[in-house]
């Protein structure tokens, strides 16, 4: 249950879209956020488009609003926006930043932040005193406008793709006009450090400014282990070994490099493919793995709740996540996905990639293979496939990693001192808009 709310003034948490059953991390930050007493707002730039939710969304307080979409959607809301802007002293200081975002950005997208910064802005309540955002890429432009034409401080959740496929001049920017940030792999952070000199540089100078906090697991959310998994070996086509995959259906997650490995094991190994998530590619895989001859083999379940995933991993044998770098730089971060695996003590096979080293060491805790060789990949399944008591005895180390290293308690005691702070600071007077002067909108 959470925690008594706080007088304290509310905090507008900015996301992408909400709820994502992809972005369980969020949800269980906010859970843990409102349980010390922190009085958050959510806004959303999208809609949800995923047909189940996550059993967390359901306790989860705070308010939810949605910003248009695309500015056509609702042009009185923006309408008004601008004209609650260009009433303000700061309109003119933002359109000057925007102007040199948009001369390196020229795009629809660039403009329809800003038309979302300036609904946010203007419908933002007045006691709203921080603005905190996931990600660094769209969601961030939205937080930092509204925060510069508002006279409100910002802080941002760094994770994955945001980090690298965001440009390095807007990275800086942000990072220079941000009060603070976090982010969750000391891989993102790296990078997030490297680019502080070229911020604002009276600024700069403390590394403190982005600090890691990784998401951890809430472990009261998930059942103990299950009971000793059969040794199942792969040897008895009436008995195959149970393998899961848990990712959405997109390129970084490496899915056709597992399906080149499993067309590669030799055909006296049985197995069995749980493919859980959806996603763009999710005809292409499937095409994929009828042009190999693996239909029978491979299962697609599409997006599912959390239960139903804590139960497929329950009943397997073996967790496969082949993550890898997609074109343009799209990658992940520290995936959610093992740390749930390790839950349930099912032993990992990834690759080293990202920030999946972090948790977990080659050999001690599951096994590492390069991103983007199916033969390793293939290798050292035919390798876990005949060897059960590796397989328990890795999965057990994962889950002891997790028992003392990867609890989100840590994480969240780092970001709920910094809002508590941020909100309980005087930011500068919100320029109001006059009373006397009515919106031409009519609002």
């Amino acid at each position: 249950m959470s925690a008594p709310r706080s007088a304290a003034p509310r905090i507008a948490v900015v996301v992408k879209g909400y709820p994502r059953l992809s972005e369980t991390f969020i949800a269980q930050e906010l859970l843990a956020l409102e349980a010390r007493g922190l009085d958050l707002a959510i806004w959303s730039l999208r809609r949800p488009t995923d047909g189940a939710r996550h059993p967390m969304h359901a306790r989860i307080a705070a308010p939810v609003a949605y910003l248009p979409e695309y500015l056509r959607d609702d042009p009185g809301r923006v309408l008004c926006g601008l004209a609650a802007a260009i009433r303000r002293r700061r309109f003119l200081p933002l359109l000057a930043v925007f102007a040199r975002d948009l001369a390196r950005d020229p795009t629809a997208a660039r403009l329809r932040r800003l038309g979302q910064a300036l609904v946010l802005a203007r419908e933002l309540p007045a006691e709203t005193a921080h603005l905190h955002v996931h990600f660094l890429h769209s969601p961030a432009s939205v937080a930092r406008y509204a925060a510069l034409l508002s006279g409100r401080r910002w802080s941002f959740s760094a994770h994955a793709k945001d980090i690298w496929t965001t440009p390095d001049w807007e990275l800086a920017e942000k990072l220079g006009d941000a009060a603070w940030g976090v982010t969750c792999t000391r891989d993102g952070l790296h990078r997030l450090r490297s680019l502080l000199p070229e911020a604002a540089a009276s600024r700069a100078e403390d590394p403190e400014r982005v600090a890691l906090a990784y998401h951890g697991l809430d472990l009261t959310r998930f059942p103990a282990p299950p009971p000793p998994r059969p040794p199942r070996d792969g040897r008895d086509p009436a008995d195959p070994l149970r393998l899961l995959c848990v990712g959405r259906l997109v390129a970084k997650k490496g899915h056709d490099d597992l399906l080149a490995a499993l067309a590669a094991l030799p055909p006296a190994l049985h197995w069995r493919l749980d493919l859980v998530g959806g996603g763009e590619l999710r005809a292409e895989i499937e095409a994929r793995v009828a042009g190999l001859g693996l239909s029978e083999r491979v299962a697609f379940h599409g997006a599912l709740a959390q239960p139903a995933v804590v139960a497929a991993m329950r009943a397997a044998d073996l967790f496969v996540l082949p993550a890898k770098q997609a074109a343009g730089g799209d990658r992940d971060g520290l995936p959610n996905v093992l740390m749930e695996a390790a839950s349930q003590e099912l032993p990992i096979l990834a690759t080293a990639f990202a920030g999946t080293p972090e948790f977990i060491a080659d050999g001690t805790h599951g096994v590492l293979v390069p991103p983007g060789a199916p033969d390793r990949l293939a290798a050292a399944l035919a390798r876990l496939a005949g060897d059960p008591a590796l397989r328990r005895r890795l999965a057990a180390a994962s889950r002891a990693r997790l028992l003392g290293a990867f609890a989100m308690e840590a994480g969240i005691a780092l970001i709920a001192g910094r809002l508590g702070a941020s909100a309980g600071l005087a930011p500068p007077a919100p320029v109001p808009v006059s009373e006397t002067e009515a919106c031409p909108c009519g609002c």
